[in-house]
Order: C-alpha cells, then sequence, then structure tokens
C-alpha cells in the first residue's frame, strides 16, 4: 500500500464487510414478524454487496494497479449502486415500524423517483469523465462535476428524515433514534466527501450507522425476550382472568337458567358444551408446551356451541379444517373467535358467520377465521393498548413457542380475516 490513506481505508473495507456479514447473519437468527425480517435481510444484504465491492474496488485499485482498471470501474459502480438501494429499504423500515407498510402513501414513490434519478446519472457518470472515471493505467479521479452525484443521495436521505419526522409519534424511541443516527452520521459522511478527498468517509459514517443499528436490534431483541419472560411468568393467572370473563359466565348460565324451562334437551346440550368449554380451559391452564389441533379446535368448538346457543341465529359457524395433522399453542384460535363473536354478533345487525380453515402450505401450517362482522382495524404494532388484550397474547406466545405469526386483515366485502401461520411440526 502506497501510503497511510490507503491502509486506513483498506481497514475500512474490511470491518465494514465483517459489520455487514455479522448483521447478515444475525437476522436469519431474529424471532420478528416475516414482513420486518424481510427488510432486514434486504439491507444487511446490500450492505454486504457494498462492503465487497468497496472492498474489491480498495484491492484493485491500490494493489492489483495497472491493467485491473475495468475491475476497478466495476467494482466503484456495484459500490454506488448498492449504497445508494439502502435509503429505500430504510424508506420500507420507516413505514413498517409506523405501521404505514402495505398502504399508499407519498414517501415510497418520493423516494423511488429520486433513486431513479439517482441511477440514471450513475449510468451516464460510466460514458463521461465529468464526475468520475479511471483511466487505463487504473487510477481513479474525480471530475469538476463529482459533487453532482451526491445531489440525488442527499435529497433521499432528507426525504427519508422528513418522512421520519412525519411519523415520530408511532415509533418507539429506540426505533426514532436508531433510524435517526443511520440518516445522520452517512448525511455528514456525505457532505464531508464532497469537498474532501481521501478517506472514504461515506463508507466509514455507513458502517458507523450500521453497527449502531445491529446493537439497536440486539437491544430490541434482548428486551423483548425478557418482556416476554416476564408476561409468561404471570401468564396463568393473566389467562385465568381473560378467559373466565364474570359477563360470559353469568350470561350462559342465565341462557341455561331460562332454557331448563322451555328447552330441557337444550339445555342439556348448553350445560354439556359449556362443561367441555370449562375443562379445555383449566387444561389449557396446565400447558406449557404445543397441544394438537384438534384439541384447540375442541375448545374453540365448545365456545362456539355455547355462543350459538344463546346468539340463536344470530351466529352461524362453517368449519373446513381437513388438515389437523400439526401442533400450536394452546388457546390460540379461541381467543380470536371470541374477539370476532364479541364486535361481531348485534342482534340489531345481520347474522354473523365464521368460517374456520386450516390447509397445509410450504413448511407450514395456516389457520384462517374469518367472519363478516364490522371488521376489525388494525392499529399501530407499536400502540400495544390499541389491540385487544387476547390478540396481544396469542401473537406473542406464537412468536415464542413456535416462532409461529398471526395476520390481520380485512375482508372483501366486510369482516375480518385472521391467519395464523405455524412453522411445520408434524404431530405424530
Amino acid at each position: 500500500m502506497n501510503n497511510v490513506t490507503d491502509v486506513i481505508n483498506f481497514a475500512i473495507a474490511v470491518s465494514s464487510l465483517t459489520i455487514a456479514i455479522i448483521g447478515l447473519a444475525m437476522t436469519f437468527y431474529l424471532h420478528v414478524e416475516a414482513k420486518l425480517k424481510s427488510i432486514y435481510l434486504i439491507f444487511f444484504g446490500l450492505l454486504v454487496m457494498y462492503a465487497l465491492s468497496d472492498l474489491i474496488a480498495n484491492i484493485s485499485l491500490v494493489m492489483l494497479g495497472p491493467g485491473y482498471a475495468a475491475l476497478s470501474r466495476y467494482a466503484i459502480f456495484a459500490e454506488s449502486f448498492f449504497s445508494s438501494l439502502l435509503m429505500p429499504v430504510l424508506t420500507y423500515l420507516i413505514l413498517y415500524f409506523s405501521g404505514d407498510l402495505g398502504q399508499r402513501h407519498l414517501l415510497p414513490v418520493i423516494v423511488w423517483v429520486l433513486w431513479a434519478g439517482y441511477a440514471g446519472l450513475l449510468i451516464y457518470t460510466q460514458f463521461t469523465d465529468s464526475i468520475y472515471f479511471v483511466t487505463d493505467d487504473n487510477v481513479y479521479y474525480r471530475g469538476d462535476d463529482y459533487r453532482l452525484l451526491l445531489i440525488p443521495v442527499i435529497l433521499l436521505a432528507i426525504a427519508n428524515l422528513i418522512g421520519l419526522f412525519n411519523r415520530r409519534r408511532r415509533l418507539e424511541a429506540s426505533q426514532l433514534i436508531s433510524i435517526l443516527v443511520y440518516l445522520m452520521v452517512p448525511f455528514i459522511s456525505i457532505v464531508i466527501q464532497a469537498f474532501f478527498y481521501g478517506i472514504l468517509s461515506i463508507v466509514l459514517g455507513t458502517f458507523l450507522a450500521t453497527l449502531f443499528m445491529i446493537v439497536f436490534i440486539i437491544s430490541r431483541e434482548n428486551n423483548k425476550m425478557i418482556r416476554l419472560s416476564e408476561e409468561n411468568a404471570h401468564q396463568q393467572a393473566a389467562i385465568t382472568v381473560l378467559k373466565m370473563r364474570p359477563h360470559f359466565v353469568f350470561n350462559t348460565l342465565s341462557s341455561i337458567y331460562y332454557l331448563c324451562d322451555s328447552d330441557p334437551k337444550k339445555a342439556q346440550q348448553v350445560i354439556g358444551d359449556f362443561t367441555s368449554y370449562l375443562r379445555y380451559n383449566f387444561n389449557a391452564l396446565a400447558q406449557n408446551d404445543l397441544i394438537p389441533f384438534s384439541e384447540e379446535l375442541a375448545h374453540t368448538r365448545a365456545y362456539l356451541s355455547v355462543e350459538s346457543a344463546r346468539f340463536e341465529n344470530l351466529l352461524f359457524v362453517e368449519y373446513h379444517t381437513m388438515h389437523t395433522n400439526f401442533r400450536l399453542p394452546p388457546l390460540t384460535m379461541q381467543p380470536i373467535v371470541e374477539n370476532a363473536v364479541k364486535h361481531g354478533v348485534d342482534p340489531d345487525s345481520k347474522p354473523l358467520t365464521i368460517r374456520i380453515n386450516t390447509r397445509l402450505g410450504n413448511n407450514s401450517s395456516f389457520v384462517t377465521i374469518e367472519d363478516d362482522g364490522p371488521g376489525f382495524s388494525a392499529p399501530n404494532p407499536s400502540d400495544e393498548q390499541g389491540l385487544h388484550i387476547g390478540l396481544n397474547n396469542v401473537r406473542d406466545r406464537l412468536q415464542l413457542m413456535c416462532r409461529g405469526s398471526i395476520d390481520i386483515s380485512p375482508r372483501r366485502g366486510g369482516g375480518t380475516i385472521v391467519t395464523i401461520e405455524v412453522p411445520c411440526r408434524i404431530d405424530t
């Protein structure tokens, strides 16, 4: 290596690649929702390609010398291309944390337009010497218009900063700080590199921010595991309070009381269903592991049978559960159908229909609970108080016990569709 600057840049390149690989490897073991995991995988995958391209460019320009000009050009182009894609991915991370992912917003449109402008300018750069160029002797030079290439990147960072500011109240403090750091540190580095040439400040700034992002992810996961552990320590009592709702018990016993005179046979049936419901409830309290789907289905059937007797001609249930050969956490389906009944049965409205379906997908079993009620508006995932208490318990236990997930979406024509995904673990 020719001088101290080359040694520093080479060290930055090696360190950056190491950090990116650590981040990518860590992502595979995260217990997060599929959408967030996909964003992290793309983010750290791009960082690996960015750092690898930068390392190749350093080796080609400093160590290999003349004869490798083409390799240097390709490496510098790849470095610029992959680094520019980090800003759009960061946009989707902002949208995910704020609860806006999947909805129509102007921010991603603006970001992709700016990125397209940068990509076009980067392609134009390959056919001119005005921005940067590599000589046939494999020497890199900046052109007179070098700063022009940095303008779209700065605008991308500003667009994300504005988007982050507008959604700041919907983000956790740690989320807000980590994204703000990732935007500001590279932004400052870009400004420095626009006026000073030598040490690759953009690469250094990007990967210092990446290191902070990794610390944030690890800290958030640790806090989540601690919180889940604390919740599990109190879960038996929490579930007991949740499931033995006084109003439900009182209403059921009242229905049985009046049925004893009007329809003794039906009263006997409701008593049997209510007894089954209670038995499955108490069994669930003693379970610390996954249970066969058939047990959870029987629990759900018992509950819905009791409610169908109470809400005669107002509640109908359809079962399409051919696939039953899998396990899931106890009290996974029953709280969801209870939520549907609670919010969907209305004497002044049309009857509520609940459909329960199961199917085997790629490496997962899926349970779909669909209703045609008034619908469920999913709040910001970070606002736990907005979620139904039972759904929070279901989501957390699915992730903790089997790395499963739950997705809540509106049903076309009104109502709600809840999809439970359980990674394959065949019930033998």
